[in-house]
């Protein structure tokens, strides 16, 4: 019996013990990864191209993660304004959450993404990816276009990156025609 009760107590001890040096474990890991994210506030970065602004970006947060794959993040949203040649704004988006990842140049904006040209369209989406190397936005999720006559919908979306062109497939929603079709 005595023999029996102190096989179960070393048990215990051995499975406590193994616990606290998992627990520990656990906790270093936390704590490194707490220490490899810088936070900004209110951050602003400007985009340019042959000594020339493009575009301008603001966030109220953005998270810096340095990871194996770094990214930053911007949990609270962003905006981003494009710039043509003469400085005057193209186009401006906004979203509720943005990330990019360095390497890979493309910016993911997520949850009630607008988009606005200088010809007054409002594009709105859940998902909008900007290609900084193509300079296009795409998505693959539902995309709602109001040019101020028509209300169109659709997925398989791109628009150049100040949506002065785009194109939208899948695409519903009514339609005028002139007319005078035939040319005659």
């Amino acid at each position: 019996m005595i023999s029996r009760l102190l096989y179960i107590f070393t048990a215990i001890l051995v499975l406590v013990g193994g616990c606290k040096s998992d627990i520990s474990k656990l906790k270093a890991i936390k704590l490194k990864k707490e220490a490899s994210i810088e936070t900004t506030i209110e951050a602003e970065m400007i985009y340019s191209d042959s000594a020339k602004v493009k575009a301008k970006l603001n966030a109220p947060v953005l998270l810096n993660i340095k990871t194996d794959t770094p990214y930053y993040e911007m949990p609270r949203g962003m905006q981003v304004i494009f710039y043509n040649d003469s400085l005057l704004q193209s186009s401006k988006v906004t979203s509720d959450y943005a990330i990019t990842k360095d390497n890979q140049k493309v910016l993911e904006l997520r949850k009630n993404v607008v988009a606005v040209n200088n010809k007054g369209e409002t594009f709105k989406s859940e998902e909008l990816i900007w290609d900084q190397n193509k300079r296009i936005f795409f998505s693959n999720k539902l995309v709602d276009i109001s040019t101020g006559s028509a209300q169109i919908s659709g997925t398989k979306f791109w628009a150049k990156e100040d949506f002065s062109y785009y194109e939208i497939k899948q695409g519903a929603g009514p339609l005028t025609f002139k007319d005078n079709l035939t040319g005659q």
